[in-house]
């Protein structure tokens, strides 16, 4: 099984990032949906949706959200937030589930990178084409590579929901990997993320690839500009 359909499929990678900023990501939506000019009745695919917290607050503004994820438990879960206007589906953003039907396509907090084959990150841009209408909009957020790989930490102990976790990091074949171990009730467990460490050149020529055009980069979620020295993310937006 790839890790990411193990690991996401579990109780413990929702205890450990427990902590997210929700504020912090409406913030984010905030600032995107005002700066893309998205009108009330358009629809939006929040594409590796997890939980939904994306999802929900794009639906809170008027929008007409759909949301996908691989996890079938973090869908089971987002299913509870579904109304008229907010459906949660299981999938794989290498697939094309819903043809020609969205003005807007969000894929969002790194949910990129995770794929050993370079066929499969195509094929996610592929299956994004096609299901944006035309002049339909792809936003990519994405961690700044540069930033990360600098400012790496080998080794960190986490406490989360009264467990102990310790956390492993390293810079392997382009990937940045993060070993997670950790004990509870008696058992031991290990977990692994693999991301690549994707730079703007490669999102662009991938974007190139399936007929997008790169309309603008962004360096955080206040939309300011990208610098791969400073910037905490890498924020890409992408025409159809």
């Amino acid at each position: 099984m790839d890790w990411f359909a193990e690991w996401f499929n579990t109780p413990y990678y929702h205890i450990l990032y427990k902590n997210r900023d929700d504020s912090e990501a409406q913030e984010f939506i905030t600032n995107l949906v005002k700066y893309l000019s998205i009108p009330a009745e358009s629809k939006i695919l929040d594409l590796a949706c997890g939980k939904g917290r994306h999802s929900i607050f794009l639906n809170r503004l008027g929008y007409d959200v759909t949301g996908v994820d691989l996890a079938s438990q973090s869908i089971e879960s987002a299913k509870k937030y579904e109304n008229e206007r907010l459906k949660f589906f299981v999938g794989d953003m290498r697939k094309v589930n819903f043809p020609h039907e969205f003005d807007a396509v969000f894929n969002l907090f790194t949910s990129f990178g995770y794929f050993n084959e370079e066929e499969d990150n195509l094929n996610v841009y592929r299956a994004v084409s096609e299901q944006l209408k035309k002049n339909g909009i792809f936003v990519m957020d994405f961690m700044n590579a540069f930033l990360t790989e600098h400012n790496l930490v080998e080794k960190e102990d986490k406490e989360a929901g009264g467990i102990l976790f310790h956390l492993h990091r390293r810079i392997e074949e382009g990937f940045i990997i993060k070993d997670i171990n950790f004990n509870d009730k008696g058992k031991s467990f290990h977990y692994q993320e693999r991301v690549r460490s994707l730079k703007p050149d490669y999102f662009e020529q991938l974007g190139n690839k399936v007929g997008f055009f790169l309309k603008n980069v962004f360096g955080d979620y206040q939309l300011n500009e990208f610098n791969e020295k400073h910037s905490p993310r890498l924020i890409l937006i992408f025409e159809k």
